[in-house]
């Protein structure tokens, strides 16, 4: 009868031990898990940094993300290597000079915020060719060539006027005041628009 009372009693032990073993084991497997993961944080930009931004972009100044403060956000995305997602991530708060609050610095740039990120495999991502602009100087040249108002604004008038001189001298009609119009009626370009085109041709 001993015998079996020890054997109980060396078992029950035996038996509480495992138990107590297992559960020690499964709450830390389980903390370790949650500590793995930690949270991700997303990157929000505040009203005062939207209504910045859309005094930058020309916009409505109503501190939203409406339509068409997107659509302009990704236009200027595309036009400076950044991907074009309409959203105000903080790669392009830091490309248009915009403040970030001290929570945000926290939050490190995506990779996927730049335009070269979608190009996948490829190691060299392509660059686009920086946008031709001509200056105001420029179009008033231009527009004194085409005998209409001068503004320094390429308005409807000089846009038809250039379309006209365009397909006069055999130029890919654009309406605008491009390199090669400018070249063709002999207007100097800007040390910057040379800079630009040399990089163009490489």
């Amino acid at each position: 009868m001993k015998r079996i009372l020890l054997f109980l009693t060396v078992f029950f032990l035996f038996g509480v031990s495992i138990n107590a073993q297992t559960d020690t084991s499964n709450k830390t497997s389980t903390a370790q898990t949650t500590e793995e993961k930690p949270k991700r944080q997303i990157f929000r930009a505040n009203k005062e940094q939207v209504a910045q931004s859309q005094k930058m972009l020309k916009v409505n100044e109503t501190g939203k993300l409406d339509d068409e403060t997107r659509t302009t956000i990704k236009k200027y995305q595309s036009e400076n290597g950044l991907k074009a997602t309409g959203t105000l991530n903080r790669a392009t708060l830091e490309k248009m000079n915009v403040a970030l609050t001290d929570k945000q610095k926290e939050i490190p740039v995506s990779p996927s915020s730049f335009a070269s990120a979608n190009t996948g495999n490829s190691t060299e991502a392509k660059k686009r060719p920086p946008i031709f602009r001509a200056s105001k100087e420029q179009v008033m040249q231009a527009q004194k060539m085409l005998k209409v108002t001068e503004s320094g604004k390429l308005d409807d008038v000089t846009r038809d006027g250039l379309k006209k001189y365009q397909a006069e001298k055999g130029l890919k009609v654009t309406g605008t005041l491009n390199q090669l119009t400018l070249e063709k009626m002999g207007i100097a370009l800007t040390d910057k628009q040379k800079e630009n085109a040399s990089k163009s041709s490489q």
